[in-house]
């Protein structure tokens, strides 16, 4: 029966009554100078079909060489994952036909990847720690890309022609392939996440890739299928293919439960099918029945030698990795002396790198987290946009806070000044005096503002006069209205009380 006729299953309900297995496959193109098997260029954005040689077109004739720095990082890679090295791997050709590949086949890894067997433990969003076991990170080249010109969707079907660029062909990638991630249960989409998260922040650190997942550079396979109980055998899975976002990882899996349980409820059978995620309606449609391993004929790359890593040269590589993510946040947290459910909302928000480098520019834990988790998390909400991705450095953020330091404005003319920052008016000190935002100090203009809050409120006045400091709060106010909020509340208070009392 065709998921198409039938109405999604309430997600609660759903994993209420089945029990889900995910497993995902993550892409990471490598931060290389240069291809995986040839000496073209492996940067972004160039004019396309210009970062080619006969190897990335798939020539007659043209032998490919393996890139030594990928290899590195694909061991660093390993190891960071806890997997085993192995004592030697080699090449193979993945057969099959598709425009964006040039040769009609994929010099990837099949039955011999170069890490296997690990493991990573990844933090949600509460605390808790959920380990997902990694069956292998292979290497393998990447595809070009295809664009579908014409028809509305921007997919083949329907489309008036394509057009190739073979930049991407070739481009070295790694490739992370979990064991089947059992036990999530209802929290399978979280889990699913915070893998890829976790992942992502793990390349960075290495410093093995940019991996900027809206430029492609890391892309996750999610595989969905549903089970009666924990103990029955595993079903049938889809795999939704490409998916480049966190949240569209954890809605990819939240759809697929739904859909396939309504499969299920309807009498059908999922399909062992690629599925295309949409990210405009948060549903998946159906790819192409999906292949099995001997579809592909694998065989050896005969172009290519077996690799066999140097046991110094990997322990090498493992004494020289950097510290890792996990690790740092520990670290980080001590330092700051955040609580730990702070430390997770900043973890949550993405904010770990921009606070660290706002301390490192010489704003305290305490002011930098104000900052990025107050009013620059609200804005990044409002505006629908990762945090880090606001028109405003860490630099900056210091610097507002050294001017509110200094008192030479308060924490409501701050907001001001964050304000003009983020609307492009320039640094800090730029805005303070551009728009005259400075705390007035001066005792003149203090008393001037002061006598005539007194002289409109008397009542007010002859209560402090008296002894009575309530009404002080409603002659404070008085005067920062009439010095739009630029007046030191701490000396006007110390001079009305002067001039009432002294």
């Amino acid at each position: 029966m065709s998921a198409a006729l039938v109405d999604l299953v309430d997600y609660d309900e759903a994993v209420a009554r089945f029990d889900p297995v995910i497993g995902i496959e993550v892409h990471v193109e490598l931060g290389t100078a240069t291809k995986m098997f040839d000496g073209a260029p492996a940067g972004f954005g160039e004019e396309p079909n210009t970062s080619v040689t006969p190897v990335s077109l798939g020539l007659p004739g043209a032998l490919p060489v393996v890139n030594e720095r990928a290899v590195e990082y694909a061991i660093r890679i390993g190891l960071a994952l806890n997997c085993s090295i192995a004592e030697s791997c080699r090449f193979a050709r993945k057969n099959y036909f598709y425009p964006d590949v040039p040769k009609n086949f994929q010099t990837s890894q099949y039955d011999e990847p170069i890490a296997y067997d690990g493991y990573v433990d990844v933090e949600l969003e509460d605390g808790t720690v959920f380990r997902v076991d990694i069956e292998r990170a292979h290497m393998e080249e990447d595809a070009g890309k295809n664009t579908h010109v014409g028809g509305s969707t921007g997919r083949i079907h329907g489309a008036e022609y394509s057009l190739v660029d073979y930049n991407r062909a070739g481009i070295p990638l790694v490739e992370i392939v979990t064991r089947p991630i059992l036990g999530a249960g209802e929290r399978a989409p979280e889990v699913a996440r915070a893998y890829v998260q976790t992942l992502r922040d793990l390349f960075r650190a290495l410093e093995v890739s940019e991996a900027r997942m809206e430029r492609g550079n890391v892309r996750a396979d999610v595989n969905v299928s549903l089970r009666d109980t924990p103990e029955s055998p595993l079903g049938t899975r889809t795999e939704t293919k490409n998916v480049n976002s966190f949240r569209s990882v954890e809605r990819a899996v939240r759809y697929e439960i739904s859909r396939q349980a309504a499969v299920l409820d309807a009498g059908g059978s999922v399909t062992q099918e690629t599925r295309h995620w949409h990210e405009d309606t948060g549903t998946t449609t159906a790819g192409r029945v999906k292949s099995d391993a001997e579809d592909y004929r694998y065989f050896p790359e005969p172009d290519l030698a077996p690799i066999v890593p140097d046991r110094a040269w990997i322990e090498e590589i493992r004494a020289a990795l950097p510290e890792l993510p996990a690790a740092r946040r520990r670290r980080l947290q001590g330092e700051w002396g955040y609580a730990d459910a702070e430390m997770r909302d900043v973890v949550n928000a993405g904010a770990v790198e921009l606070i660290e480098a706002t301390v490192a520019a010489g704003a305290s834990p305490a002011a930098a987290r104000k900052w990025w988790m107050g009013e620059l998390a609200r804005t990044a909400k409002q505006q629908e946009v990762e945090l880090g991705d606001l028109p405003i450095t860490p630099a900056q953020i210091a610097a507002l806070q050294s001017l509110v330091d200094s008192g030479r404005i308060n924490d409501k003319l701050a907001r001001q000044v964050l304000e003009g920052v983020l609307a492009g008016e320039g640094e800090p000190e730029a805005v303070v005096v551009a728009r005259g935002l400075e705390v007035v100090s001066d005792d003149g203009p203090l008393l001037e503002a002061i006598d005539a809050a007194l002289a409109s409120q008397p009542d007010a006045a002859d209560k402090i006069r008296s002894g009575n400091l309530g009404p002080v709060g409603a002659i404070i106010g008085a005067v920062m209205k009439a010095t739009r909020g630029q007046a030191d509340a701490g000396r006007v208070r110390e001079l009305v009380l002067e001039r009432t009392q002294g």
